[in-house]
Parts: structure tokens; C-alpha cells; sequence
């Protein structure tokens, strides 16, 4: 049976710890439409430095699928459960799968001193240009002389945005 497309929603699961990948791996192969965050660390151990890929959230995919996909995801091995709001699928809207992967490619690191600007927490901001232009969170924290950390809601978790002070504004 074939799905419309425009039936299809972004839903976030929650998966056995460290099987993120294997599980998305294994979406992959059955034919479903997965999104796994990775961002790119440095990891120190001992007797050496490595760069290493890891889930930006521990334990959390997302797919999109039509609700008839529901148990096919929920059959695969290492899936814990999808995230429920009053037992049902809470979907995750689309502006915030693509805010996760503009902020996951985002390389605008540019700093400018700008040691007056402040905001308070919780305040709305809006991003004034680079590639998450127009995304709107809420100020977390001052992160550093010149950075600051912004909350963009997903999956009931904390995406903090390091940006760079000067790159935001108060949402009137």
C-alpha cells in the first residue's frame, strides 16, 4: 500500500542508550525516512585525540512517517517508544527538523564584541543572519565574552545554539 507523502509527520522516538545509529541504520534498510543529529566532537582519552561523531541528543531519532508506519518503527530492534504527549505521538513540526539541521551544518562561528548587549533568560530572540536566519528561540545563557546559548524547543529538550552575541535580537 502505497502513502501519500503529504500524510507523512515528523515524530521523535526514544531508542536503547549508544543505538542511535543501529537503529537508524536498521530504519534505513526497511524504508523509513530517519533523521539521526550527529555532530562532530574532539574526545580526549589518555593516550590520544580523536574526532569522533555523536548523537546531538543521547538516545533520540526522529522519522517521518504516516501513523500506518507506526508499529513497523516501533517493531525495530532498539526502539524504546515514541514521544507521547497524553498517549499520542507528539509530531515534530517541520520548522524545528530543519532548524536541527541548519544548526547541525552551521558554521557561522564569527565573534564580534559586543559586551552590552544583554537579554534576559527565557526572553525571545530571533537569529538577524547566517544560515538560521529568522529562527526564534529563547535566551538561555551568556556563553563566554562574546556568545550566547539559545534554546530551540525539539523533542522536549534543549537545543542550545552557541551564537554569536551580535547575531541576535529581542522579538518585540
Amino acid at each position: 500500500m502505497t502513502i501519500d507523502k503529504d500524510n507523512k509527520k515528523w515524530f521523535a522516538i526514544y531508542v536503547k542508550s549508544r543505538n542511535e545509529k543501529k537503529v537508524f541504520k536498521t530504519l534505513d534498510d526497511i524504508g523509513i525516512e530517519s533523521f539521526l543529529p550527529l555532530i562532530t566532537r574532539m574526545k580526549q582519552w589518555s593516550d590520544r585525540r580523536k574526532k569522533v561523531e555523536e548523537p546531538l541528543f543521547r538516545s533520540y531519532l526522529f522519522v517521518n512517517i504516516s501513523l500506518n508506519d507506526y508499529y513497523k518503527v516501533l517493531n525495530v530492534n532498539g526502539v524504546v517508544k515514541f514521544i507521547c504527549f497524553e498517549k499520542k505521538p507528539v509530531e515534530v513540526p517541520q520548522n524545528q527538523i530543519i532548524a536541527i539541521k541548519k544548526y547541525i551544518t552551521d558554521t557561522d562561528l564569527h565573534d564580534v564584541d559586543c559586551e552590552n548587549i544583554d537579554f534576559k533568560e527565557g526572553e525571545l530572540v530571533r537569529i538577524k543572519s547566517g544560515q538560521m536566519k529568522d529562527l526564534i528561540g529563547r535566551f538561555v545563557k551568556i556563553n563566554g565574552k562574546h556568545r550566547v546559548v539559545i534554546d530551540i524547543e525539539a523533542v522536549g529538550q534543549s537545543l542550545p545554539i552557541n551564537i554569536a552575541r551580535s547575531n541576535i535580537e529581542a522579538v518585540k
